[in-house]
């Protein structure tokens, strides 16, 4: 089996895929959040939360090498986060996609392999084969020869969500792919993520603003608020004791007759994703 196109055998779970201790965290004068402490096991299945601006994408973006935490410590696979790393997979919040977009599905997801695999061993069938296995792991097999601009919003999540797993990535960080699906659609793609991070043991991180669609899944919670952070299984970090010493001011967890979440005072966690 190449390569490119393995799977990443199941093992047990080690600590600290990722480590955060007492990280401050913002631009310049501005610090968005502070003294986070936070650990990621590998294997494990984290949703990342929070109201608009409280800093989500910005987690991402320590995670990724893209910016340094104003004070503390952050470790990814043990040492400081770099650019590049391709053992983590990235499925930005926004990609620029219109009905005008003929590209195949298949060709953006092979662009994955093509761009961090080169040298003597690699062919061109390889490229190939590793995209077809991609697109087969997210159930979308039959996506592959069709134009990325005729294809629905869950479609194209699938589509992404293969193009950053084809190179069998040990992390997956994915920004918002719930966002503009409906329940039906948010529920279903879940089950293809959460499946992906049993069956390959990849640990993922997930920015969502509806904890619902996720919540039977998950192994642990990074809620982001009020410049702090509360991390934890779900049923330790939403409660309204958790959430009322986050935000500083009263906050009730309830729960509907569908046991769905809904949290009450403090802010909306719903709505556009603003970092």
């Amino acid at each position: 089996m190449s390569e490119t196109s393995g799977l990443r055998q199941p093992g047990a779970r080690s600590p600290e895929i990722i480590r955060a201790d007492h990280l401050d965290v913002g631009y310049q004068d501005k610090v968005v959040w502070r003294d986070a402490s936070i650990e990621v096991s590998r294997g494990e299945f984290v949703a990342v939360i929070g109201p608009n601006g409280a800093g989500k994408t910005t987690l991402f973006r320590l995670l990724l090498g893209l910016q340094r935490p104003l004070g503390g410590t952050l470790t990814v696979f043990g040492a400081p986060p770099r650019r590049g790393n391709r053992r983590i997979g990235y499925v930005p919040q926004r990609h620029t996609i219109d009905n005008e977009t003929h590209v195949a599905a298949d060709t953006l997801v092979r662009l994955g392999v093509s761009g961090t695999k080169w040298g003597p061993g690699f062919s061109v069938r390889a490229e190939r084969d590793a995209a077809a296995e991609a697109l087969e792991a997210v159930g979308a097999a039959e996506l592959g020869p069709k134009s990325l601009g005729s294809l629905s919003g869950g479609e194209l999540q699938r589509v992404f969500l293969a193009e950053a797993l084809v190179g069998n990535p040990e992390m997956l960080l994915l920004d918002e792919p719930l966002s503009n699906l409906d329940l039906r659609r948010s529920r279903d793609l879940v089950e293809v993520i959460h499946g992906l991070v049993q069956s390959r043991h990849v640990t993922t991180l997930l920015v969502a603003h509806d904890i619902n669609p996720l919540i039977q899944c998950l192994d642990k919670v990074i809620y982001i608020a009020n410049g702090s952070v509360a991390t934890g299984p779900p049923e330790e970090v939403l409660t309204s004791t958790s959430l009322t010493e986050l935000y500083g001011v009263p906050v009730e967890v309830l729960h509907d007759s569908r046991n769905n979440i809904v949290i009450v005072g403090g802010e909306d966690i719903h709505g556009g994703e603003n970092g």
